[in-house]
């Protein structure tokens, strides 16, 4: 079976590698190269550096009209495998491969359609999550089901964790799927509608503490935006990224968002507005992440203080 496999960022490099060991991969679609960092240099998607390692050649459409389907027609690709790409496909697109196209999903379709599938769940406190792989669809993530593998989510797992995880359990059900598609024994089954959930796309401003929420919240905010965009809050007029946290046991009452002390062994103690949030591990703009107690040797200043004030003017 010949396969054109799309995708873009690292959580589909496992798949790529793991179809292109059993099937003949024709061509690997991603995205074009991104300029980032300072000197804005091009730097290519994870999707196409592995693509590059494995000898596969690379096709990188600015869009998917006519004259993508021009140059991937040749290839005569009997299927289209995605996992994160990016973009929607159009009914003439999928026109090009006569055994459709699949995707795989990092979150349990119908719920989390859209593009944080891997930090929804943690930032809402889901006992489980999991990787479904379906028909591609015009309508994005509607596609019927093919296969799901489901696993629980402990209280300390973080987005790039479960990043990770997911990647593998993607990549092994993807096989599993590809080899029911090539012998014909696929059942598929419709989504239902009234169970849909979806997540939008994140923006950096999105990982602004609002110490108003309970503790628990924030410590959610704190796992599942890790590592990106993190949790951060204000402090001296500088950004304070906070890394690590839990949920503190601590009863003491204070004004929402004040530091109110230092536990040697659960850190850096702050009011919220339910509860006490217990930070382990933070980073002040321009330094590098400390650990708690090293963080307040150095800035003892912070007890006492207000985080998140300047933010909330």
């Amino acid at each position: 079976m010949r396969v054109l496999f799309a995708g873009t960022p690292e959580i589909a490099v496992p798949s790529l590698k793991a179809v292109a060991a059993q099937y003949t991969v024709v061509g690997v679609l991603t995205n074009p190269d991104r300029a980032r960092g300072r000197g804005r240099t091009p730097e290519p998607p994870p999707v196409k550096q592995a693509a590059q390692e494995l000898g596969l050649p690379v096709y990188q459409p600015p869009t998917l009209k006519s004259e993508a389907r021009q140059l991937l027609s040749p290839l005569k690709a009997d299927v289209l495998v995605v996992f994160a790409y990016g973009r929607i496909f159009g009914p003439m697109f999928l026109e090009l491969f006569p055994a459709g196209g699949v995707n795989v999903h990092p979150s349990l379709l119908p719920r989390y359609r859209g593009s944080i599938p891997i930090i929804a769940p943690i930032i809402n406190g889901d006992p489980e999550t999991g990787v479904t792989v379906q028909k591609i669809a015009l309508e994005m993530d509607t596609g019927d089901i093919l296969a799901q593998k489901r696993f629980a989510l402990d209280s300390t797992i973080t987005a790039d964790q479960l990043t990770e995880y997911a990647a593998d359990a993607g990549a092994d059900l993807l096989l599993s799927v590809l080899s029911d598609l090539e012998s014909g024994t696929t059942a598929p089954v419709a989504q239902d509608p009234l169970y849909a959930t979806y997540c939008r796309k994140l923006n950096k401003s999105d990982g602004q503490i609002n110490w108003q929420l309970p503790n628990y919240m924030i410590e959610r905010m704190v796992r599942g935006f890790f590592p990106w965009p993190k949790a951060f809050t204000e402090w001296n007029g500088k950004r304070l990224t906070v890394l690590e946290a839990s949920v503190s046991s601590e009863t003491t009452k204070g004004k929402v968002g004040t530091v109110l002390g230092i536990d040697r062994e659960n850190g850096i103690l702050v009011q919220t507005g339910r509860g006490v949030l217990a930070i382990h591990r933070l980073q002040l703009q321009g330094r590098q992440p400390l650990e708690a107690q090293t963080f307040v040797n150095g800035n003892k200043e912070i007890i006492g203080s207000q985080l998140g004030v300047n933010l909330w003017r």
